[in-house]
């Protein structure tokens, strides 16, 4: 007679097909959910039963292979991008060398059509090879965080910005490429030094510009990241407000550690002083003047994890270090 329970296939260690029918007793005697599945204490032994947790365990550990393997992927397109834009600069490089040898040799005496510098190339010439690096340099960038598209007067490119595999801000950067290379409108912060860095390499290295300016937005960004977090994992043992300014290179905040029955509070003051740069260059944590002296030594450890480790995982580690928190015997 088949039971109230129905049929449930076995876990795969029983042989293929096999199907138990499930005994009705007093323990079991609890409805089906609408998916067939027990309800109550019986869900876990159900699980068990039907090999629910070893499939789990072959999923984690598939997702975990795709996962490498997908990174790996990506490191290898990102290779071969670079070697294609190399490539293409070569290129680039070779043409702009043969339209001088072909100038030069239209412009031997006793031939028609000779120019008056054959060793300038023309105004147009220099502004195609200027199109055709922005093109390969588009590419490049895709996989970098950058990317680009031509408009009617250049290019417009957008940075986008991430941390710890988390993607933040984008930002966008329109450039004019006629009669040279400039900005038209962007929306960096304004303090972010843009100015500075288009100065020094707009003109001369457009890809080195770029580069820079992502360094600074990516820095700035992972800085604010990492205080918002602080702010919102760890608020029970911030003290007061947490001070910072605008590009986030400088935190002050407080916080408490515990010792035995006492708390005692702690004082931080956090600089960064490289602009391109997600950790803090110079680290202070002092506590009160009458605090006990044997809490010299746990801010000496909490200056150092703060130097090391980005401001939300350090606080964790800063916990444990509370174990050292105590005077010697």
């Amino acid at each position: 007679m088949p039971s109230m329970w129905g049929e449930v296939r076995v876990p795969p260690c029983r042989a293929p097909g096999t199907v138990v029918p499930l005994q009705a007793g007093p323990a079991c005697q609890r409805p089906l959910n609408p998916e067939g599945i027990p309800c109550g204490a019986d869900v876990k032994w159900w699980l068990i039963q039907n090999g629910v947790f070893t499939h789990l365990e072959m999923l984690e550990r598939q997702a975990h292979q795709t996962a490498l393997k997908q990174e790996e992927e990506e490191q290898q397109e990102e290779k071969l991008a670079m070697l294609k834009a190399r490539v293409q600069e070569l290129r680039l490089q070779r043409d702009q060398l043969q339209a001088k040898v072909d100038l030069q040799q239209n412009g031997q005496p006793g031939k028609e059509g000779a120019v008056s510098d054959p060793a300038q190339p023309s105004a147009r010439a220099v502004v195609e090879w200027k199109v055709k690096s922005i093109e390969a340099m588009l590419k490049l960038f895709y996989l970098t965080g950058i990317s680009g598209k031509r408009t009617k007067r250049g290019v417009c490119f957008c940075i986008s910005t991430a941390y710890e595999g988390n993607y933040l801000d984008f930002y966008y950067l329109d450039l004019l490429t006629k009669p040279e290379v400039q900005i038209h409108r962007h929306s960096i912060p304004i303090f972010i030094p843009l100015e500075q860095i288009a100065k020094k390499y707009l003109q001369t290295d457009i890809r080195r510009f770029l580069s820079v300016l992502s360094d600074h937005l990516n820095a700035y960004v992972g800085r604010r990241y990492q205080a918002d977090q602080l702010q919102e994992q760890f608020s029970d043992q911030i003290v007061g407000t947490m001070q910072r300014n605008s590009l986030c290179n400088l935190l002050v905040f407080n916080y408490n550690v515990s010792s035995k029955s006492q708390t005692f509070q702690f004082n931080v003051r956090l600089l960064y002083g490289d602009p391109c740069c997600s950790l803090p260059t110079e680290v202070t944590v002092s506590s009160t003047p009458d605090a006990p002296t044997f809490l010299a030594e746990v801010a000496a450890a909490h200056s150092d994890l703060l130097r090391r480790l980005a401001l939300h995982k350090a606080f964790p580690a800063l916990r444990s270090a509370e174990g050292s928190a105590h005077p010697a015997p």
